[in-house]
């Protein structure tokens, strides 16, 4: 019986994973797949998840990386997604990687634009979803309290 060849690092995602990892552990290393999309993915692409990822083909890693870019095409649901009815283009999309934090940006940058509610909490620095502020969230100067004459 022949030995595989076990990668230490594996790329995918532009997302450098460790191989002597579990498949779907190592998956959710890279940004934007979570435990439940890493074991959908896995279950997609037909390999089991406790595999480990060095121990993967090519031709595995690849329908990966295919699964990962576009995974309605697969089966996956809609709701598992990270970008569901884009502002934009109204589709539904699953963003990897440096791709979030580039819409994320975008997004605040809208609302600063159009000046909402959200918007105008981001501005000044405060807590944007209805979080209390009287005691909690202090960064800098202390508020409420007085030095003893």
């Amino acid at each position: 019986m022949a030995q595989r060849e076990m990668k230490r690092i594996v790329r995918i995602a532009n997302t450098s994973l460790d191989g002597t990892k579990h498949l779907r552990v190592a998956l959710t290393h890279i940004k934007g797949v979570g435990f439940r999309m890493a074991e959908a993915v896995t279950k997609a692409a037909g390999i089991p998840g406790d595999r480990l990822l060095g121990e993967l083909t090519e031709e595995e890693v690849s329908r990966i990386e295919e699964i990962l870019s576009r995974p309605s095409d697969f089966g996956i649901p809609d709701w598992m997604q990270n970008r569901r009815f884009d502002p934009e283009t109204g589709e539904t999309r699953h963003l990897l990687g440096d791709d979030i934090a580039f819409v994320v940006k975008q997004d605040i940058a809208k609302m600063k634009r159009i000046r909402s509610w959200k918007g105008i909490r981001h501005h000044l620095g405060l807590k944007v979803r209805g979080q209390r502020t009287k005691s909690t969230g202090r960064v800098g100067r202390t508020v409420g309290y007085q030095k003893k004459k």
